[in-house]
């Protein structure tokens, strides 16, 4: 078996990670506000941005979604298992990615 991955540092990124998404996710979207008579193109640049802000916003807790996971695993004992085949997900890969579910064979072969 290989070298297995720093626990206490995986936590440590992990819980940071999970501060900033919280962050992020609790700062508010600015609303257009009210739409007045003038440029369209102004008009559709505000709503293209606060939809913009939005997909980002599912990213982050999709995110956070899989911080907490990993989280998780951490206390189960079952961090740095890949969900698809069950072998360890190499430890520089962890490093990388703390909150990665999938060994990188199971990624590239789109596992899930």
């Amino acid at each position: 078996m290989g070298a297995q991955p720093d626990l206490k540092q995986a936590r440590a990124a992990l819980v940071a990670e999970r501060q900033r998404l919280m962050v992020e996710l609790g700062e508010p979207i600015e609303n257009p506000g009210q739409m007045t008579y003038g440029s369209q193109a102004a008009a559709a640049t505000q709503v293209f941005e606060q939809q913009r802000d939005l997909a980002l916003r599912d990213r982050s807790r999709m995110e956070l979604h899989r911080v907490e996971v990993a989280l998780r695993k951490l206390d189960a004992g079952t961090y740095g298992i890949c969900e698809s085949c069950g072998n360890p997900i190499v430890p520089e890969r962890l490093e990388a990615i703390p909150w990665v579910g999938l060994c990188i064979d199971c990624a590239r072969k789109g596992a899930r």
